[in-house]
């Protein structure tokens, strides 16, 4: 008997509930799948790497990720144009082209067109038919020692900022932060009215 004012056992324990989950045993060979169709793809595509063609460095979208760097759509047409490489070539020799981006920031456009130019050093380019080569092609030498890279090339390296050790002299201790910040506001704030009255007393002087 229940005591007190309390909710009365009513169990609920012909669910089904077998019936309802989702088991995940093909997951070992799916793995084992997947592993297969990544091999069949390397040698189909070689000797192209495996990763794809090489994309661009850009910039995350708003304030709180733009300081983050990572792997773009393609290069922009403005990049290719300071590299020397075509538009119409470049997705020939695995370089991926994005014709919408605009360059926003001289940094971003030499950072890429540098990323081009050490891509283009390392470039081993294939004939189309093995006993006519053409001009751009690599020579004998370098075809005999190409290698189909695997994974990630050129992968997007973030620059860990160092942090530099001070000693803490009195003037540091001294220094007044929430002060200082009071003040420059201020005098950013006037920084008009001043202006204006120095350029009127200017104009008394002159009189």
């Amino acid at each position: 008997m229940t005591k007190h004012n309390n909710v009365v056992p009513n169990g609920h324990f012909k669910k089904h509930w077998q019936n309802y989950v989702k088991t995940w045993f093909n997951q070992p060979a799916r793995k084992t799948r997947r592993r297969i169709a990544r091999q069949k793809k390397a040698v189909k595509i070689f000797p192209r790497p495996t990763a794809g063609p090489l994309r661009s460095l850009v910039h995350g979208q708003t304030l709180k990720y733009n300081m983050k760097v990572r792997a773009g759509r393609g290069f922009s047409l403005e990049e290719l144009k300071a590299a020397g490489i075509p538009k119409k070539l470049a997705p020939t020799i695995g370089i991926s082209v994005d014709h919408r981006r605009k360059n926003r920031s001289l940094e971003s456009l030499q950072a890429n067109v540098q990323r081009l130019k050490t891509y283009k050093a390392k470039l081993v380019v294939f004939p189309r038919h093995a006993r006519k080569g053409k001009a751009g092609d690599s020579t004998p030498e370098e075809l005999a020692t190409a290698t189909q890279v695997q994974g990630q090339y050129m992968p997007v390296v973030l620059e860990k900022a160092t942090v530099e050790l001070v000693k803490i002299t009195d003037e540091i201790k001294s220094f007044k932060a929430y002060n200082k910040l009071r003040v420059e506001r201020t005098n950013e704030r006037h920084v008009g009215v001043r202006q204006k009255r120095a350029a009127e007393a200017e104009k008394e002087d002159k009189k």
